[in-house]
Parts: C-alpha cells; structure tokens; sequence
C-alpha cells in the first residue's frame, strides 16, 4: 500500500474549464474508495485569510484559563465554543486528548425562530472578545463551506448522481469550524494518552489545515500508519462516517489520529461539513442494488450527530449552566 496520500488540484474546477468537474470527481472518488483521504490544492482559498485564521487561533488560546471557560461547550447544547484540554476523548479507550479546541457553526442571530425554537444545532455561536475575531472566522467558515459543496458535487458526479444532488442537503448545514491547539507533549502522561486519539471523523468531508508542526497519521488498510506531513497551500481533506453511510460504504472513512512529538505547539483549523440538520441520511439510489442492499437504516443529521457526539463529550447529559453575558441564549 502506497506510504503517502494522493494529491488532488481543484483549481481547474475552480476555474470553470471544461471537463474539469468530471476529472476531479475521478480522482476524489479514486480517494474515497482507497486510502480515504488526500490532499487538496487549487482551493483558491485566500492565502492572507488563511494566515489571519492561524493568528485569531493563537490569540484566543493564548487567553487566560478563566477567560477561555467563559465560552465553554458547556454552556451550549450545540457544540459551540471551547473545549478544554483533556476535555474530550476520541478514543473512548483511552486516556484524555492533549489538545484544546474552540467550535463555531452556522452564525444565527439569537431572534432567529430556529434558535428561539430550540432546535437541535441550531443555536448562537459564543464570541471571544477578540477585536475582528468573529469577522475573520466567519470569513474563513463561508470560503471553506464554499469548498467543500464544491467537492460535493464531486461526489455526486463521481456515484452517477447530478452533480447538485447535495446541494439542499448543505445550505444550512451542520458544519463546524473548528480551531485546535496542541501544547508540547509531556515527558510523562497516561498509558496510550497523545494529542488525538485514534478515530474516524462523523460527517461527510473534513479539510483541515496545519501549521508546519506534523503529527498527524493516517491509518492504513492493513493497520499500518501513514504520515501525513504539512503541505503548504493545500488541505487534508477525508471522508467521514456520514459520507461513508450516505455511499452504502462505496466510500472509506479512515481513522486517524494526532501524535505531537515535536516538542513544539502545534495549531490546526479543521472544517467538518455536517449536512442540514433536517436532511435524511439514507444509502444514495446509485449506491445500492441487489448485490449490494442498503447497510443502514435512514436518519435526520441532528439525530446522527447527536448520537456521535454524545460518545465523546461526557457532559452532554449534564445540565447547562447560563450562557456569558452579550452573547444571547445559549446556543
């Protein structure tokens, strides 16, 4: 088995050149079926944007503690806002994850009726009070939602669906901007305890970014791992278990995991592009047959995710306490 991932340029699709799209759904479909993750170029991603994203991630963990527990995930019933270190577990088998984390999602207003309503994902994000923060993670939330429904289509080409067939199920997605710090790894910590625990992501396509600190490893077919070293100007995008169950397993989500041995900190931006709460997850038509029967029952999103997330947090049940002032209900 081949010990890198494939790289994969989009920027003629981007572009708008002629049989582009249905190359693109070639190679990110050779992707899926295969390793289930690859890396990204010709995004057209504004590289200065990129860079204000990496900065506005330092500065809000390098807040105070208390500050950063302010807007704790806590607080919200949405998967909104800050995570501490040690306060998720990947792996459920294992020791703690050495990383902190800070989520945003689809920005509503606290008047929207979906948040007055209370359903589920559908609340306010929590703002650090970080001056043009909030501007620059929802410029970089919008330019990468606007990748991955490229990619999308992508897959819709690629299953012999019409390249548009995602695109109701992804204009008010789910999605997750998250931003992760992982500090120098202890010279002493619990048996099997790293910075990210073996695991496969839950929605339908990941695209991440690191800093020029690696770490993170690919898990191979035959249990084996691959390095998946810092490219620059590209992403890491994999296909996650939605996907996966969307395609009947036609596509693989891959488990993977962060290992900071670096001694250096490290920071990575990942987007996790969920589908509309309300979207029916069910085998696609293309992807199911007499041979091959539907492998899963359907599901809303809201209550797929739900379900995966619960496993990782374990204060979800928990009640919440109030949310922090200016920032509106509790999302």
């Amino acid at each position: 088995m081949a010990e890198t991932l494939p790289i994969i340029d989009m920027s003629a699709a981007v572009a708008g050149e002629p049989g582009a799209y249905g190359r693109l759904a070639e190679a990110v479909g050779a992707a899926a079926r295969g390793v289930g993750f690859f890396y990204l170029a010709g995004h057209g991603i504004d590289p200065r944007l990129i860079e204000a994203v990496f900065a506005g991630a330092a500065a809000l963990f390098a807040l105070p503690a208390a500050e950063k527990e302010r807007y704790s995930i806590r607080r919200s019933p949405h998967n909104r806002g800050y995570v501490a270190l040690e306060g998720e577990s990947l792996d459920p088998g294992k020791a703690a994850d050495l990383k902190e984390a800070f989520n945003i999602g689809l920005d509503l207003a606290p008047d929207d009726p979906r948040v007055v309503a209370g359903e589920p994902f559908r609340g306010v994000n929590l703002w650090p009070d970080l001056p043009g923060w909030r501007e620059t993670m929802l410029a970089y939330f919008d330019a990468a939602w606007r990748v991955g429904r490229q990619l999308h289509r992508a897959v819709a080409r690629d299953v012999g669906l019409d390249e548009d067939y995602f695109e109701d199920k992804l204009d008010q997605p789910m999605a997750t901007l998250r931003l992760l710090h992982y500090p120098p790894q202890p010279a002493r910590v619990a048996p099997g305890q790293i910075g990210a625990g073996e695991h496969t992501d839950y929605g339908d396509i990941t695209l991440l970014l690191t800093d020029s600190v690696g770490g993170l490893e690919v898990k191979r077919r035959d249990g084996g791992w691959i390095a998946a070293p810092p490219m620059p100007g590209t992403f890491v995008c994999n296909i996650g278990d939605c996907l996966m169950r969307w395609t009947n397993d036609v596509y693989a989500s891959t488990p993977h995991r962060v290992v900071n041995a670096s001694g250096r900190e490290r920071y990575s931006v990942a987007f996790f592009l969920d589908p509309n709460p309300d979207a029916e997850i069910a085998c696609l038509p293309t992807c199911v047959s007499a041979a091959r029967p539907a492998r899963y029952p359907p599901v809303s999103g809201a209550a797929y995710l739900a379900g995966r997330l619960g496993r990782t947090y374990d204060f979800l049940a928990a009640p919440k306490p109030a949310a922090p002032a200016g920032t509106g209900r509790a999302p």
